[in-house]
């Protein structure tokens, strides 16, 4: 028989095999078509253990169906549902338009599966051992599933359109020839990308892609030695949140939720760099418990990254970069022990409104966390740190991140106006201790004033001056300009001069250094 009149009106073709005409009756009827044996080692789809003809479809007959089917039968709808069989052949739906719904359980295909620019309402593939996936700008108007399936060759989703969610829990995916595990640039997913789980021998690749609700990552384990990347992700847009978080395994786990207590849990590990530049995440990008394996050349680059919270909970990486330039966040949760040391952070133009530490997280480590951004003096961390905190009210703790940024100025600055530094610090703390000038000037006072009580002081002329009083007389040397009529009156020699003059130079130096804090502090007010 033709492939023509007779198939359209459901006869079966004559050059079926057995296991062809049962898949063929099954379509028609829309149930599963199952042909495991029972045992679980022999049906393994990702063992060794040889399938015979017994159990194998040519790829030909599958895609036949598929794009020229024949009629359901009467009250049924035909759906192409198999279980345990293996796949002959190169199943190439390229271009086609594909009605029935799809679904195949631990099934083998023996080359690999090419859906480009196809067209599918619902594709369900679940634990099935594939070569490779081929499946650029392939359509779905519902679901495309892929858990717990093994990809030897790699997965290309390509401006793939999937029109509700795209799911890989537990999936294995190894590299292809370019170095990729997932090459999914420009890829759209109406609602979640699922990846819970997820082995990538490769890099995984999702260039300007757009996912409607949420991407999880949770306990996915990323490894790519061969390049700088293992998940490359520039321009990604999540309207919801990203999870590089612990996923529960075992029954208790449930998908997308925060694993129960006593529930063993694995943690989302990258061995390789993450890019995930100019992304634009809608509530929150979640680093809790993420573990990064570095080289000195890689980095966790979130640079012009904006979401409204940054979850920054995981391990501190051993070796490499955290770039967080010119990222805008608005609440940042952290803990002291997530960050890398001096070098090995870059915060320039990085802006955030409110500190949410987990954990303890003193001002002094604080400080610390901006001198590892700025290698080279750059006022702009202390700065932003500094507004933060006044912004919630710690005023006191604003006041020492600017401390702090001047006496990290001090260190670049020729010797001469360092030396000036140092005296605005000892003196009034760069105007940010005010009530030090007021200690110095007393101190200074009182010591001049025992001083001078056991000074010589014969008058330079006779019957024209006031009463020597030393108290007065150590106060108009101290004070600059103002004239308080003992100075010009007494005669001092030797080591009282040199003091008298030691007097009046400090009271300069204190009068300019209170002055200048004056001036920064009405500047930042």
């Amino acid at each position: 028989m033709t492939e023509g009149a007779g198939v359209r009106a459901g006869e079966l073709p004559d050059d079926l095999t057995a296991a062809e005409a049962g898949m063929w009756q099954a379509f028609r009827n829309g149930s599963v078509y199952d042909l495991s044996s029972g045992d679980p080692l022999v049906d393994d789809p990702h063992g060794g253990h040889p399938w015979g003809e017994e159990r194998t479809v040519r790829a030909r007959i599958v895609c036949w169906l598929l794009l020229d089917g024949p009629p359901a039968l009467a009250g049924r709808v035909s759906s192409l549902k198999l279980t345990g069989v293996l796949i002959s052949g190169s199943l190439d739906l390229a271009g086609g338009t594909v009605v029935p719904y799809v679904e195949m359980r631990q099934c083998r295909f023996e080359q690999d599966v090419l859906l480009p620019e196809a067209r599918f309402t619902t594709v369900r593939m679940v634990d099935c051992s594939v070569p490779r996936l081929e499946a650029a700008r392939v359509q779905t108007e519902g679901d495309l599933h892929l858990p717990r399936c093994r990809f030897h060759r790699g997965i290309r989703l390509t401006d793939a359109q999937i029109g509700t969610d795209l799911m890989l829990n537990q999936a294995i995916v190894h590299r292809d020839r370019s170095g990729r595990s997932i090459a999914a640039d420009g890829l759209t997913v109406g609602q979640d990308l699922q990846a819970e789980l997820l082995e990538s021998h490769g890099e995984l690749s999702l260039r300007a892609a757009t996912i409607g609700v949420s991407l999880s990552l949770r306990g996915a384990r990323l490894a790519n030695p061969y390049e700088r990347l293992a998940f490359n992700a520039p321009q990604l847009t999540v309207e919801r949140s990203l999870y590089l978080t612990p996923a529960g395994i075992g029954a208790q786990a449930m998908s997308g939720m925060t694993p129960a207590r006593g529930t063993r849990i694995q943690r989302f590990a990258c061995e390789g760099g993450i890019r995930l530049d100019d992304g634009r995440f809608g509530d929150a990008v979640d680093f809790e418990q993420a573990r990064f394996t570095l080289t000195d050349d890689q980095e966790l680059s979130l640079r012009r990254v904006q979401t409204p919270e940054l979850r920054f909970l995981g391990e501190q990486p051993a070796r490499g970069r955290v770039v967080l330039s010119g990222a805008k966040i608005v609440n940042l949760m952290d803990r002291a022990d997530a960050w890398p040391g001096p070098g090995r952070l870059h915060m320039g133009g990085f802006a955030y409104e409110n500190l949410v530490p987990r954990g303890p997280f003193p001002l002094i480590e604080r400080l610390d966390w901006v001198a590892a951004a700025t290698a080279e003096y750059n006022p702009e961390p202390y700065e932003r740190l500094a507004a933060v905190l006044r912004a919630g009210g710690e005023d006191e703790d604003a006041r020492e991140v600017l401390l702090a940024k001047q006496r990290r100025h001090r260190e670049s600055l020729p010797p001469a106006a360092k030396l000036w530094g140092y005296a605005q610090d000892w003196t009034v703390a760069y105007g940010y201790r005010p009530a030090r000038a007021a200690v110095w000037m007393a101190v200074l006072w009182a010591a001049g004033s025992l001083a001078f009580a056991q000074a010589g002081h014969p008058p330079l002329k006779r019957g024209e001056h006031p009463e020597w009083n030393p108290t007065l007389f150590t106060l108009d040397l101290l004070l600059p300009v103002i004239d308080l009529g003992q100075v010009g009156f007494w005669q001092l020699r030797g080591g009282w001069q040199w003091l008298a003059t030691a007097m009046i130079l400090l009271g300069w130096i204190l009068a300019t250094t209170v002055a200048a804090g004056a001036t920064r502090l009405l500047r930042r007010n």
